[in-house]
């Protein structure tokens, strides 16, 4: 079997985890976390091993300066290069109690590795780009999978071990197939959603990602905190914001790419223009912000921005201007 491992210092791992690394390491790691499932996977059994070892027997119990030589040792070899003292601010205390836990995640780590991924055969990594046009894909558990415009989405050929896990950018709906004993896990920016078997929606732009439920339960969780989301329910997270929180979904105009239908029900109109937008790459302006709640019910199947316009305009009582490359409404 041939293994490609990211590199990455388990010390700076260490030091994102206690909080100590500076905004630049910390960009290095999430950086990291991002290029593939086998750092995201690596970086998750690094934390649950972590948090084991903190419930091991106490420090005392442990040769502290020969933890800490073997430590340095290792870490020496790997980078070839001297590391000076007072490098990191945690005090020489913690940083032996570190030491002694690096050596069990990192053996631990090692043997999970081989005993999941061990099959005799090489991991074949799937990448769909979705670029200008809409996707389908079936994947080999026989979820089904629809991946929007400017998407992209990483999955390994067949899914081995004990969970089922992909990684996105931008926006796709899943109607995963059920399997207890392998639950499915997304990868979206810090963001981590895991089911059984369910159907939802993630949208990822900007920094911000939303995940609205269509069937079944989901299980969302960023950092330390998690919520579950059942049918018409969601949950909005911003990247500069540790906050998560779940809301019901008033509309469903998110399904919009895969079912070709703009459903509009009581929709605010400013709400449908941000949709529209997207859809059509257009740039809709609501000049008026005494028309932004306006409400509007009606579907638009398969219909030209301008009808679409039209029809709002002749609803709500609208003005449409067509301004170069933007549309103003007013």
């Amino acid at each position: 079997m041939k293994i490609t491992l990211h590199n990455m210092n388990d010390d700076l791992l260490v030091k994102y985890l206690v909080g100590e690394a500076d905004p630049d390491e910390m960009r290095q790691v999430e950086q990291w976390l991002k290029e593939s499932i086998g750092n995201q996977k690596y970086y998750e059994d690094f934390i649950l091993i972590w948090e084991q070892s903190l419930q091991l027997a106490p420090p005392k119990a442990i040769d502290e300066e020969e933890a800490w030589v073997r430590m340095q040792q290792r870490l020496n070899k790997k980078d070839n290069k001297p590391r000076s003292a007072g490098i990191f601010r945690l005090s020489n205390s913690s940083w032996l109690k570190i030491a002694a836990m690096i050596t069990i995640v990192m053996g631990l780590a090692w043997i999970t590795y081989f005993v999941t991924n061990d099959s005799g055969d090489e991991i074949v990594m799937v990448n769909i780009q979705s670029a200008e046009k809409v996707i389908n894909d079936t994947l080999s558990d026989g979820s089904v999978i629809t991946v929007n415009k400017n998407s992209r989405l990483s999955y390994p050929s067949k899914f081995k071990g004990n969970t089922r896990e992909v990684t996105m950018e931008g926006e796709a709906f899943f109607t995963i197939t059920p399997d207890k004993k392998k639950p499915f896990i997304i990868h979206v920016n810090d963001v981590t959603v895991r089911v059984v078997g369910t159907s939802f929606n993630i949208r990822s732009v900007n920094g911000k990602t939303e995940v609205i439920v269509e069937t079944g339960i989901v299980q969302v969780t960023r950092q330390n905190n998690m919520v579950e989301l059942r049918p018409g329910e969601k949950v909005v997270t911003h990247l500069n914001n540790a906050s998560i929180v779940k809301d019901s979904a008033s509309d469903h105009l998110y399904n919009y790419y895969r079912s070709k239908e703009f459903v509009c029900e009581n929709t605010p109109l400013i709400r449908l223009v941000e949709i529209l937008n997207e859809a059509y790459h257009s740039d809709i302006i609501i000049e008026n912000k005494a028309i932004e709640d306006l409400p509007i019910t009606t579907v638009f199947k398969d219909e030209s921005l301008e009808n679409i316009l039209n029809v709002i305009s002749a609803t709500l009582g609208v003005t449409v201007v067509k301004n170069q490359e933007q549309i103003i409404l007013k």
